[in-house]
């Protein structure tokens, strides 16, 4: 029997297929596997773009990459790429006039109030390996060189014919779920029927990968991200820790006043002589040597799915919500897609909670890719495209509310009678339900730790120092509910010493209240005070929160 024809004929079955095996399809497998639920990643591409893409990886990212115990090895991987806290500002050229100072570094305001973790900037094929590696450490698959071509979907489960690049060869896989992570031009999408809400188009831009010598325009000055806006083009430059080489992207060309349309084509002509013109223009060195590893040209777009659910199909990160680079958000809300679904299809798929949880998922993530995509394209018009005189942009919010502050209304969330916002500063959202549960630090063992240490798979009862009946409670409510799991914690206590004695206050609650985290560190219930019956009260808050009857 040939290669070509096992793959006709063969047939395989997993809980999760998911279409793309990129940075938010292997993410997706990852998350998954930390709740002990097996899934298969079919990708196009047979090993990763060797191209240095690199991705500002933001504090909710890291945060999560921590629970997944990568956190340490993501960060060596920046280490050696890229200068650990660089500046964003805006020059004429490398070699001319500084025209802004952006951002002063890149972790400016954070501190260990608000989070353990700091950001980061990646390659992606440095990142794509570690979680590769780590993806198949926990027991994901991922195969490579295949596509998911079609699929159909019954009540019991997804079938999806996945095509062999290069033979041509099409297989069946039965799954119960199916995940699109499949990017911008999403197959699963286009199947689904699913149209995109937004502006459009709105520039046809590129990006270069290049090598030269630029160590004397920017060698050992902490600096990230430099914008360029010359008569030439505006866009911006990232370079790699040795000044040797980087990106360019080139948003628009010429005068964007004097003709708009042909300034935001910057993708007409991708010759090699015109790269390497418009590298030297951006370094500001005419007889610059610079050599071409490739150019990637991509529309400037600001578009949400309308639907993020169709039936057992879920569609995540680009295939969802598309977004310019300004903010560096893409990636990043993608990851997020994908740690709000793996626990709800774990939590599915072993039976512990209804199949109405998945409903959450678009409730809970539409409204923040909205917000997102929002907040990328006011920093594209007023950092990038001021040319456009664009008005239809919102005020612009601070960066910890895009990465942190997002705050979740859904039936997996606890109505709080709260008022109905949806990202605040994360420093002030205080534990409320359907905030990120908040990082104070603490002492367990003779250790510290962040209260974010005790999230990631399980449900969490947090109790205040005179909590005890809600310990007792959570306690009873973990033996008789046997299929969730659930710890439970007293802070303040021998066990979980609180020496700052800063949890009531972060959480909202008085000293004998209690919350409930759920198991992607999203606070689901809270109590303010003691209940005359605790263990009916937090029946009933699991009872909600996993959609059980």
């Amino acid at each position: 029997m040939t290669a070509a024809t096992e793959l006709e004929t063969s047939a395989a079955e997993v809980p999760v297929l998911i279409a793309g095996g990129g940075l938010v399809g292997l993410t997706t497998a990852m998350f998954l596997a930390q709740h002990g639920i097996r899934s298969i990643a079919v990708e196009r591409m047979r090993a990763g773009s060797p191209l240095p893409r690199a991705a500002h990886f933001q504090l909710r990212t890291i945060e999560l990459f921590r629970a997944a115990g990568i956190e340490d090895e993501v960060r060596l991987q920046s280490e050696q790429d890229f200068v650990p806290e660089g500046a964003l500002i805006a020059m004429d050229n490398l070699s001319g006039r500084k025209l802004a100072d952006i951002i002063p570094g890149l972790n400016v305001g954070v501190d260990d109030s608000l989070t353990p973790c700091r950001r980061l900037f990646v390659n992606q094929p440095g990142l794509g390996q570690v979680l590769r590696k780590r993806t198949l450490e926990v027991g994901a698959q991922v195969r490579a060189g295949c596509e998911v071509v079609g699929f159909s979907q019954d009540a019991d489960g997804v079938t999806a014919r996945v095509r062999d690049i290069d033979s041509g060869a099409e297989s069946s896989i039965r799954c119960s779920y199916l995940v699109g992570a499949d990017g911008a031009h999403s197959k699963v999408r286009e199947i689904l029927g699913i149209p995109l809400d937004g502006r459009g188009i709105f520039s046809n831009s590129i990006t270069i990968y290049f090598r030269a010598d630029l160590r004397r325009q920017l060698g050992g000055k902490p600096i990230s991200i430099v914008y360029i806006n010359n008569p030439m083009f505006g866009g911006f430059f990232r370079l790699q820790k040795d000044c040797q080489s980087g990106f360019m992207v080139v948003n628009t060309v010429g005068d964007p006043k004097v003709d708009p349309a042909k300034a935001a084509n910057a993708a007409a002509d991708t010759s090699e002589e015109r790269l390497i013109e418009l590298v030297r223009a951006g370094a500001g060195v005419p007889d610059l040597d610079v050599k071409i590893d490739g150019v990637a040209r991509w529309r400037a777009t600001s578009d949400v799915a309308r639907e993020f659910q169709r039936g057992r199909v879920f569609i995540v990160g680009d295939a969802a919500h598309l977004m310019p680079p300004n903010g560096g958000f893409g990636g990043n809300t993608g990851i997020h897609d994908a740690h709000n679904l793996a626990w709800k299809l774990a939590m599915v798929l072993k039976g512990v909670a209804g199949p109405a949880l998945l409903d959450s998922y678009e409730a809970e993530r539409k409204p923040v890719a909205k917000f997102t995509v929002e907040q990328a394209y006011t920093r594209y018009v007023t950092r990038t495209a001021t040319y456009l005189g664009a008005t239809d942009y919102e005020p612009l919010a601070h960066d910890f509310n895009v990465e942190l502050g997002y705050i979740y209304h859904s039936p997996a969330i606890w109505p709080d009678n709260g008022d109905g916002k949806e990202h605040d500063d994360p420093r002030l959202t205080l534990g409320r339900p359907g905030a990120r549960a908040p990082h104070l630090f603490l002492e367990r063992d003779g250790k510290r730790i962040s209260t974010l240490d005790l999230f990631g798979r399980n449900f969490v009862l947090l109790a205040g120092p005179e909590g005890t009946a809600w310990c007792e409670a959570g306690r009873i409510e973990a033996a008789r509910l046997s299929d969730v799991q659930l710890d439970v914690h007293r802070v303040g206590s021998a066990d979980l010493a609180d020496p700052e004695n800063r949890f009531c206050g972060a959480y909202g609650l008085p000293p004998t209240g209690a919350c409930l985290v759920r198991p992607d560190g999203f606070v689901g219930w809270r109590a303010k005070a003691s209940e005359p019956d605790p263990s009916a009260s937090l029946a009933t808050a699991l009872r909600t929160l996993l959609s059980r009857s």
